[in-house]
């Protein structure tokens, strides 16, 4: 499978009619947008539509999802398959055109004590890599008639379509940067680089319910058995995040499209080690179904002759026991692990990190602990509702001060802490 990325350097977003692209600039159509979105569902009772970039006095709250609008030029498939009926040909491969440094925001009352916050500038702007994106933000309230799953589906596909929409935007303009990945198939992968280690990656994908579920060509993830899955997949859509999970290590449909973790055994495939691929797996609830989705795992990976492994989780607490099922597995079959995963240590960083633990889990990387505090300075503007921040996941009664600032836990702020690694912590010696 070979797969084309074609990047357009997006500076600047403004409103204008008729919407396009001209260097570098992503013109928005906003009336014609928000009667688009409006008529996405009869259930939507009100939208907003703003934009929101790097160094502005902006607070977005609460955040349901960030998306990078991108358009199919050449090949099978569509962007996000599967999000409409008609749509389920199988994607990572021709060209896809991405308006690069762009992202779609949504926001809304959906479930509200997991949702987050993104500041656009000031110390919370620090710790989430969307303050340095140039945001379209969609505030979309929806009738309160409905549930908050149906909120919360609602929602997702305001955001995926909206996504679409600006996408073709893209089809107009001339990228800046051509990138182009090519995964052989597994018989040719396997056999390639015979000297070097044959390394896999385990795609830990949340799935609990209850809102907390990701989606793989369309399919709820607690319903998938693991599977093989083309990095350039994941690269192409096919995989979009439902999730309404605490913020700082919520796994954005941005972060999956633009995974660090598969871009960085991408860079080095042939040099370092030969990448073999990537098995995308769930967290479960109950333990029987934890087991054997682990089973199945270290299953695939041994049938892959994986000599090492890096593992990825999204959450904390329930999701770590799976994390550790993975590593001792595999450990245990003979499978070196890297485990990725932050921690939620206590404020003091005194409590234990994980919920779980393993003495095979001996080579970690941190993301960092989400329970430190932050205080967040007033903004000149508030898109969404400021009023979530006591009730937010971080946020604690009296966390909304009377000048507008918040006191908060930042695992409260979107990206903030994602075991992706796809936020701005890093560790030094003091």
């Amino acid at each position: 499978m070979k797969l084309q990325i074609e990047n357009i350097n997006v500076s600047q977003i403004v409103f204008g009619s008729p919407g396009g692209i001209e260097n570098g600039i992503v013109i928005v159509d906003r009336e014609a947008v928000l009667g688009f979105i409006r008529e996405l569902d009869p259930r939507i009772s009100e939208v907003h539509l703003d934009i929101a970039q790097p160094g502005d006095s902006v607070r977005i709250m609460p955040v349901k999802d960030v998306i990078e609008p991108r358009v199919k030029i050449e090949g099978k498939g569509v962007m996000f398959p599967s999000l409409h009926d008609d749509e389920n040909e199988m994607v990572g491969e021709g060209i896809t055109r991405v308006l690069k440094g762009m992202a779609i925001v949504t926001s809304g009352r959906v479930v509200g004590f997991q949702e987050g916050v993104i500041d656009m500038s000031g110390p919370g702007a620090d710790y989430t890599p969307f303050s340095q994106t140039r945001n379209l933000v969609i505030t979309c309230e929806i009738n309160d008639s409905c549930s908050s799953h149906q909120k919360e589906a609602i929602l997702r596909k305001v955001g995926l379509e909206t996504a679409l929409l600006i996408g073709k935007l893209a089809k107009d303009g001339q990228p800046d940067e051509t990138i182009t990945y090519e995964c052989k198939s597994l018989a040719e992968q396997v056999l390639e680089h015979p000297e070097l280690p044959r390394i896999g990656y385990i795609y830990m994908l949340q799935s609990q319910g209850l809102m907390h579920d990701t989606y793989l060509y369309g399919v709820d993830a607690k319903n998938i058995l693991p599977t093989l899955l083309s990095p350039t997949e994941v690269m192409d859509g096919a995989l979009i995040s439902g999730n309404c999970v605490a913020a700082s290590d919520k796994v954005t449909t941005y972060m999956h499209q633009n995974n660090p973790v598969i871009n960085e055994l991408m860079k080095h495939h042939g040099s370092r080690y030969n990448f073999v691929g990537a098995i995308v797996t769930n967290e479960n609830v109950t333990l029987q179904d934890k087991e054997r989705s682990s089973a199945f795992t270290c299953k695939l990976a041994k049938q892959l002759g994986l000599n090492a492994a890096i593992i990825t989780e999204e959450g904390y607490g329930n999701p770590d026991t799976d994390l550790v099922m993975n590593c001792r597995r595999l450990e245990e079959a003979g499978i070196e692990t890297v485990l990725i995963t932050d921690e939620f240590a206590g404020r003091d960083g005194e409590s234990q990190a994980l919920a779980d633990a393993t003495d095979k889990a001996n080579a970690l990387i941190s993301c960092g602990n989400g329970n430190p505090t932050v205080v967040v300075p007033p903004m000149d503007i508030i898109l969404g509702h400021l009023d979530c921040a006591d009730t937010i996941v971080g946020g604690f009664t009296g966390s909304l001060r009377e000048d507008g600032s918040i006191c908060m836990e930042i695992q409260g702020i979107i990206g903030a802490t994602s075991a992706l690694g796809f936020h701005n912590l890093a560790a030094r010696e003091g």
